[in-house]
This record gives C-alpha cells, structure tokens and sequence, in this order.
C-alpha cells in the first residue's frame, strides 16, 4: 500500500464502557447499547422496561426522540459511573416530563428516584437531604406534605426596610443555568429579564425585583421568535442571596410549585391546600427539543413554554423587621401543537406578587363590625321610639318594625362606610409610610371582603336616602298669612246690575313668593356638588394622588414614564378618593358655616327673614303629631303696602322703636319645633278632610265652580285655624313654650307628650332644615362618595367615575313639579297643575350605580300631582292639602 495512503488508515480507541464491559469494541448481546456506550444487562439497571414517553398536558403522552436516544445512556452512566454531566442531563430530562411522578412507569424522574435511592451513602451537599452528591436537586422529598414546612417554618435571615440609612429594597436572585446536556454553564443575576419571556425596558424588567412593588407583565409573543431564540432548553436552580447580621453573604434556594406536574397521574400542585404539594427546584423556559418524535433536526411537534410564572413573597407573621419566608416560584405551563410558527402566537405572563397573613385584620375587622352594629342597634331603636311617640302611637305593628329596619340600614350603612374608610386609611398609611416592613398590601382575593362591605354602605345608604326622600314629600306644610283686609270696596253683583261692597281682598302673591322661596331652598346644600367632583378629580389625575394608590413603596405623586407603573390596588384607590372626598367635603361645609352664611348669604335665615317681611307663618308637620313652625307675623301687622311705607318699617325695626319679632313678646325666637295633641291633629284633619273629599272620585259629579269654591272656602278656614291656634284662641287646643332638654337634643327625642296641650320647643339651630337637603348634607356627602367609588372600584377609572357621580347629582335633580304660575294653583286640586322641571334629587344615582357603567341618565317616571304630597325637595310650596302646600 503506498505510503500516501496511510491517513485513511487510523486507529481509534474504543468508548472505555465498551472495553469494561465486553473487552472488546463490540456491544454485543446480551449487553445494553445505548447513547453511545455500552452497559452489562445484569446489576446496572431494574429489569423493568424505560419509558421514553414525554408527558404533556391533561395526561397525553408521545414517545420523545431525545429520551429515546438519551434517557437510558444518561442514567446508566450518572448511576454506574456517577457521571456528574450525565446525572444533570438525567435531572433535566425529568424536568423536561414536568417532574411528574408515576410508580407505574419506569420514565426519567422514576430513573432518577432509583438512582437517588441506590445512592444513600453518598453523602449530601451543604447538609440537605434532598440534595445528594454527584446529582441535582430536584425535590423537596419524595412524599407529599412537606411543603407547608418548607415555606412557613423558617424565615430567612435577612430584614427588609423601604426606607431609612439600612434600606433593602432589592430581591437579589441568582440562578445556575445548565444546557440540556447537562453542562454547567454560568451562575447569573435574574435582573434583565432572565425568567421574563416579555420584551421590555431594562428599568422595568429589573422592577421585578423591587420588594413591595407588585408587578404584572403580559405579553402576546411570536411562535416563530420562541423557536429563533430558544433552540434549546435551558434550566435554571435558582436561589435568593442573602447577607447576615455580620455582612456574609449566603444564597437560599427558592422553591418551585410546578402546576403541570403529576404524582400517580393527578396534578397534586393545582389543590388549594398546599398540605398536598411536591416541590421541585429545576425550571426552564421554553422547550423546542423534547417536542421532536422522529428526528431532532425536525421541526418539533410540540413545544411547551412557560406561559405563566409568579414569585410570592409571603411576610413573616408579625414581625417588625421585615422577615419573609422562603419565595415560592409557581410556574405553569402550556404545550402549543405547532402548525404555522409564522401565524401563531401564544401569551405569557410574569408577576410577583405579596402576601401575609390577614387572618388577625379580619379579627379586628370583626370586632369593629359586632360593636359599631350593637351600637346602630340601640341608635335604630331610639329612631324609632322617637317616631312612635312623634306619630302618636304606641302600638308595636309591622309599620314599626319596617321603620325600624329602614332606620337601621341607615346606622349599618354608617358602620360599613366607617370601618371600610378606616380599613383603607389603615393600609394607606401603615403601608406607604412605615421604614422596616411590617404590614403588606392584602392582594386582590383578599380585597374582596372590603369591595362586599363597600358594596354594602352603598346599598345601604341608598336605601335611607330613599326613606329621606319618601319622608320629605310627605310632610304638611301650610303657609299661614296674617294679612288682613284693609278696607271695604263696591263691588259688582253678577246678574243683578248692581253693585254691594265687600272687603278688600288680601293678595295671594305673597304666599306665592314665599312658597316659590321655600320650593328654592329645598336643594341648598353646604357644598357645591360640581366644585367637589372636580376638585376630587384635579387632585387625583393632576396632581397626582392617585399615583398613592399603586401596589409599591413609593409615596410619590409624579411618576417617569419610563419607569414600571405598578397595578393599583382597590383598597389603596378607595382610601385615596375617600379621604380627598371627605377632606373637601368638611372644608368646604367650614367654609360655608364659617365664612359663606356670614357674610356672603344664609338662605336659610334669609328664608325666615322673608317670611317676617311678608307677614307669613309656616306651620310644617313632619310626622302625624311633630313638626316645625316658623313665625313670620309681621312686627308691624301687615305687609301688603308700598316701598315708602316697606321702607319706614325696616328703618323702625332697625332702631328698636318696634316690637321684636319672636312668638314670645319682647324675643327673638321665630322657630320652633311643635309637638301637638291629638284634638289639634283631629281638628286639624277635619278642615283638611272638607278638601280632599272634594278632590277625591265624588268631585267628578260636581261642577269645577263648586270644587273651587270648596277649595277656597277650606283654605280660608284652615289659614283661621292654624292662626287662632297660635294666638291662643283655643283654650281646649292651647300650647306652651318650652326649652328642649339636653339629653332630649343629644337623643333627638322628646320625653314630654303632648295630652291636653301642644308643645312649641324653641329651636335656635333652625331644625326644620332636616325636611331640606341643608339638614341632610352628610347623607348626601356620603351617598355621593359610596357612588364615586363604587364606579370606580368596577372601572378602575376615576374620570368615569366623576363624570357618571355628575350625571347622578346633575340629571337626578331633574323631575316632576308643579307650575306656580297659574293663580289658580294654590286651590285647584293637585292633579290639575302643570307641570315644569324642579331641581328633585331622586334615586336616579342608586340605578346607574346599579348599572355602573351606564351612561345614559335614567330620569323617575313619578307622575305630577297625582297625590297631593309636597317634598321637601320634589312638590312645590302650593300645592293644597293635607299632604301639600295650602294657602
């Protein structure tokens, strides 16, 4: 042969397991050909037959080109030889089959198992026992039940603090990667977005790791950029670093629940109780390699990508330095059939999130709950023994257990709005300003409880703005004139041709004027419903504040752009607008009592100033036997006369040269509340009863001229009443006068029945705003607020939520009343009136809340006049009768 063809005549050394095993170059039978190496049949492995089946979703299964070629020969020489490469590629390819765990089944995690077993006198690595030399750590053991020690038993020894000169605001992870061989590659940081498939700025992926900033990131990735970057697994051991009291640096490994894995063929990690989960160390990413069947240089069948990936940081119970248990990794994943890489897509996602215990919150919460509603107990029953006696019952019947129940929704609706405010303050505060970590935000499961107890005061406190609406447009109210006739005139006889005098009649345009007032003021309220809306709503987008409401440890108001804006937190965004609400809503209130009501306007006073001037009283009963009366009797015993003679009086009144203008001669007081007898009230009801005979189906047969007539004579007649009542006139129906008691203030109650006499209170706080919205502010303040947030707890979107909270206040003052326009309004019967918008605030608010996020206005179908009820924010000032206006 010629020499220059020697280099085609090479000698080889044969694979040393080839040689140990058979003495030759041969792998010949009955010996184990696998891998590339050569293996005895007898003493290296079970005699039962490898799987290579590669698990994927819901149980199904395929035979895997790579565990056919490599699974046997890897576990041969990890457990003959102790190969440590091999032992790592035998580990991967168990976490490549989702550690899943079949006592039937002889795969790659039941090799490993076998192996581990076979081991015990080796001895371990860094004293854990799951952990044995020469092979990786997979498991936390090998039985369920362990986890719960794993995860709550010993905290790591290191602080976290968001603020002072030893902060620690950072999670540092690190991890050991590792190819699919089994080689060791590198340890590395996670920061960068080692674990995170998304695509991102740097400054927001490392946001990740920031403690107490809850993050959230999804994304919709490309399968052809998955199989471009990720051609092979990679697998990942990774671990926390930690530094110690004395400034040594330590790395505690970080335990993955796998949800794809199976024990015996169940998914054991997707139970609630985590008494029954196995877990593991090992993860990967993206697997494009075990997906093969037949060949790996073809496109896989399969590929399997972590589409979900959470990091829980669970708080130690009740620590002050900010001890945390070990972080738990939960990982999911998903196996795409691959198609058309070009066209499909799938979402991942990553998150970190926070806990601790909120078992001793929810203690306390429970607490505050039980005594605040026994206290609305005994408030509820107090309201309701004061309405017994204002409506002169004693009886205990169903209409008084309902009363009961409305006044109690009312005082629950108080304790709810109460403890959530206090709850979300708690959080706030607690949370944003504390230096070493004590308190963490509850997550969203957790928030349910205070959404329920918000959902609650709303509907509560929806159903005793109800019952103050119902309650106000069915008072009495009767405007009594004291003018009187100044003369006689002659007057033309009808159908006589003659002419007969008659006095001089009295005119009606100052009820009217009055009545118009009293309809005016029903909506004044001590806040501006639009400066509060847009107040709230500056604060919160412009300024900032809701920036307060975002799931981290910043208390900033500004934000860059380009740094992570974390997800916001119900009870955070809650407690922020609630207390920018409140906060606004008492300034303003100060702002009106203190400096608006002196020296710019008080309608209210202005109201019983006009009275006074027109010569007219308003006699307003509330309930059957309460009321409120407001003496309006002119100090110069009429008004009904011109500017000079209007003018000459004031300037009297100025100087003291008259009488003072109080029901008492010689005081000043012109309101009061009454509280009268049964007789007064039955007499009273049998002049009003002449009306609405009159007015009822038996007026159909009688002409218009005899109804007005009716009308007219029964106006006339209860104006005398109601004004021989005041003067005393009535000895059977007398009154007195008399201050409230103290505790009868406190309590809201009167002690006194009226028997035989009425009893007119002295009331210098103007009492009988309660029939107004003046008297009703902190309801509607808090009405207002509970809508507010209830949208925005459903939106997420504070302008929404202002704009829908000013449809609500804006479109629901919209409703039915009566035009006083006519003259013949004050006698004609109710349902005859016109009708013209008045500012009525109904319940519009309680069914777009209802609706949340409908915007079109829903305006009440109450037709106009068909009782003869006259809110105090709905039916005008003149409408006669029992329930109305009479003049």
């Amino acid at each position: 042969m010629p020499l220059s063809h020697w280099p085609y005549f090479r000698c080889n050394r044969c694979e040393p397991t080839f040689i140990n095993t058979s003495r030759s170059c041969t792998c010949s039978a009955p010996n184990i050909l696998t891998g590339g190496l050569c293996f005895s049949s007898t003493g290296n492995f079970p005699s039962r037959v490898i799987s290579s089946a590669r698990y994927g979703d819901l149980g199904m299964s395929f035979t895997s080109e790579w565990f056919v070629k490599y699974l046997q020969s890897s576990a041969a020489a990890c457990g003959v030889y102790a190969n440590l490469t091999s032992c790592q590629a035998l580990g991967n390819m168990c976490v490549m089959n989702m550690n899943s765990y079949d006592s039937t089944t002889f795969d790659a995690c039941q090799l490993f198992q076998f192996i581990f077993e076979n081991t015990a006198g080796l001895r371990t690595v860094h004293s854990v026992s799951f952990w044995r030399q020469n092979l990786p750590w997979l498991f936390y053991g090998d039985q369920l039940g362990l986890a719960p020690q794993v995860l709550s038993t010993t905290p790591l020894p290191t602080n976290f603090s968001f603020k002072g000169e030893n902060q620690n605001r950072k999670l540092k992870f690190v991890a050991a990667s590792y190819d699919v061989r089994g080689n060791f590659l590198k340890w590395q940081t996670l920061e960068g977005g080692i674990l995170q498939l998304c695509p991102d700025t740097e400054t927001r992926l490392n946001a990740a790791y920031s403690f107490g900033t809850t993050y959230q990131q999804n994304c919709e990735i490309p399968l052809s950029k998955i199989l471009a970057d990720f051609p092979s697994p990679i697998f990942y051991d990774v671990y926390l670093e930690h530094t110690d009291e004395n400034q040594h640096q330590y790395i505690w490994a970080v335990p993955v629940l796998n949800l794809n894995l199976q024990y015996n063929k169940i998914f054991v990690n997707q139970d609630s109780s985590s008494s029954k989960w196995l877990l593991t160390r090992r993860i990967f990413l993206v697997d494009a390699l075990s997906g093969r069947e037949n060949d790996l240089g073809s496109q896989p069948r399969l590929i399997r990508i972590a589409t979900q990936i959470t990091l829980s940081i669970h708080l130690v119970p009740n620590t002050k330095n900010g001890n945390i248990y070990p972080p738990l990794i939960t990982i999911a994943y998903s196996d795409i059939d691959i198609t058309d890489p070009s066209s499909q897509s799938v979402k991942v996602s990553f998150s970190v999130k926070y806990e601790m215990d909120q078992g001793e919150a929810q203690v306390q919460t429970d607490i505050a709950l039980g005594v605040l509603g026994g206290l609305a107990v005994l408030s509820s029953l107090l309201k309701t023994a004061s309405w017994k006696r204002r409506i002169g019952s004693p009886m205990i019947d169903l209409q008084t257990v309902m009363k009961f129940l409305v006044y109690y929704a009312g005082d629950l609706a108080n304790v709810f709005f109460i403890i959530t405010v206090g709850t979300g303050l708690y959080w706030l505060i607690f949370f944003k300003a504390q230096k070493s970590i004590s308190v963490l935000l509850p997550v969203p499961a957790q928030e349910e409880r205070l959404v329920t107890y918000v959902g609650c005061a709303f509907a509560l406190k929806a159903l005793q703005f109800l019952h103050k609406l119902i309650s106000q447009i069915t008072i009495d109210i009767f405007f009594i004139d004291w003018e009187r006739p100044k003369g006689k005139v002659l007057k033309a006889v009808e159908g006589e041709g003659g002419v007969r005098s008659a006095t001089v009649p009295v005119s009606i345009w100052r009820t009217y004027f009055v009545a118009n007032e009293w309809n005016e003021i029903q909506t004044v309220r001590k806040i501006n419903p639009l400066f509060q809306i847009l107040t709230v709503l500056f604060f919160l987008e412009v300024v900032g504040f809701k920036n307060l409401a975002l799931m981290d440890s910043s208390s900033s108001l500004s934000r860059s752009p380009a740094s992570y804006i974390a997800p916001y937190s119900r009870i955070l965004r809650y407690a922020v607008s609630t207390a920018l609400w409140l906060v606004i809503g008492i300034i303003q209130i100060m702002f009106f009592a203190v400096f608006y009501e002196r020296f710019i306007e008080d309608k209210i006073r202005q109201f019983v100033d006009l009275c006074c001037m027109s010569n007219i009283s308003v006699f307003l009963l509330s309930h059957k036997c309460f009321g409120y009366y407001i003496h309006g009797r002119s100090v110069h015993g009429h008004a009904d006369t011109n500017m000079e003679e209007m003018n000459m009086n004031l300037k009297r009144e100025a100087e003291n040269l008259c009488s003072q203008r109080g029901l008492v001669p010689n005081t000043d007081g012109q309101t009061f509340q009454i509280a009268i007898s049964s007789q007064m009230r039955q007499h009273y009801d049998r002049i009003h009863d002449t009306l609405t005979r009159k007015n009822g189906p038996a007026r159909l047969l009688s002409s218009s001229a005899s109804t007005f007539e009716q009308s007219i004579k029964a106006y006339h007649t209860m104006n005398k009443f109601l004004g021989s009542f005041i003067d005393h006139v009535h000895k059977e129906m007398d009154y007195f006068i008399k201050d409230k008691l103290l505790l009868e203030r406190i309590l809201g109650m009167e002690f006194m029945e009226p028997m035989e006499k009425s009893i007119f209170y002295n009331d210098e706080g103007y009492s009988f705003s309660s029939v107004l919205y003046y008297g009703n502010e902190a309801t509607l303040l808090i009405f207002d607020l509970l809508f507010f947030c209830v949208v925005d707890l459903a939106c997420q979107n504070f302008v929404l939520a202002a704009f829908l909270t000013y449809l609500q206040q804006e479109n629901a003052e919209t409703g039915k009343g009566c035009d006083l326009s006519s003259p013949l309004a004050p006698v004609l019967p109710p349902d005859q009136h016109q009708c013209f918008p008045v500012r009525l605030h109904v319940m519009w608010g309680c069914a777009a809340a209802a609706c949340l996020l409908f915007l079109g206005p829903i305006h009440p179908g109450a037709p106009c006049g068909v009782t003869s009820q006259t809110p105090a924010s709905a039916q005008p000032a003149s409408t006669p009768g029992r329930r109305g206006v009479s003049h």
